[in-house]
């Protein structure tokens, strides 16, 4: 499968990539500042721009896949949130996503896939991760809804807990919360990109 992937230079994307290259897959990696392609995605021009680029594409033309493992929130307490604080994650995480969907059905093969990146804050917020939280809820919504919408394409949700890697700098924001390897993650896109299934939130606790 040729696979656009965004955000493959965090800890979460260079799982993915490896994963998907290891199985086989030819992985186009998609980022601001790194990636074989430089797009921002959070611009919908950009997105635009991304989807009308030839060397995004091999000799079918299309894509088999979209996965996206970025989302840009801000973590304040409610009280010391500003407006734009909150407008900014949605943007960040949310808008960003949706418009990959939105503007990538057209250049997605018929039964292609999305796969989005969401997390545990929606069902297990925790201090400081009101906008995280929203973001969360408002892309697996979003999931659920389109599934039905953009068939025979599907599209899917991961979301995972706090990263079993990442515990050495996050894990007091996460106290008694199970954490999850980074490479058990990417584990979930490969199922929703190479699986079946439409409109599913893989919980990663």
């Amino acid at each position: 499968m040729r696979i656009l992937l965004i955000g493959a230079a965090g800890r979460l994307g260079t799982a993915v990539e490896k994963t998907l290259a290891d199985r086989g897959h030819e992985v186009v990696t998609v980022g601001r500042s790194t990636g074989r392609l430089r797009y921002d995605v959070a611009d919908p021009e950009q997105v635009a721009a991304l989807y009308g680029d030839p060397a995004l594409y091999g000799e079918t033309g299309v894509l088999d896949a979209v996965a996206s493992a970025a989302g840009d929130v801000v973590y304040n307490p409610v009280a010391d949130m500003a407006a734009e604080d909150y407008a900014s994650s949605f943007r960040g995480k949310v808008l960003s996503q949706i418009e990959l969907v939105r503007q990538g059905i057209a250049h997605v093969a018929e039964r292609g896939s999305f796969t989005l990146i969401t997390g545990v804050l929606s069902r297990d917020p925790i201090p400081t991760s009101s906008a995280a939280a929203m973001a969360n809820g408002a892309v697996e919504g979003f999931v659920r809804a389109a599934a039905i919408d953009i068939a025979p394409q599907r599209i899917n949700a991961v979301s995972p807990t706090v990263f079993t890697e990442s515990l050495p700098h996050y894990g007091d924001f996460f106290p008694g919360v199970p954490s999850v390897a980074v490479d058990d993650v990417a584990q979930a896109y490969v199922r929703s990109i190479e699986g079946g299934q439409t409109g599913r939130v893989y919980e990663l606790d």
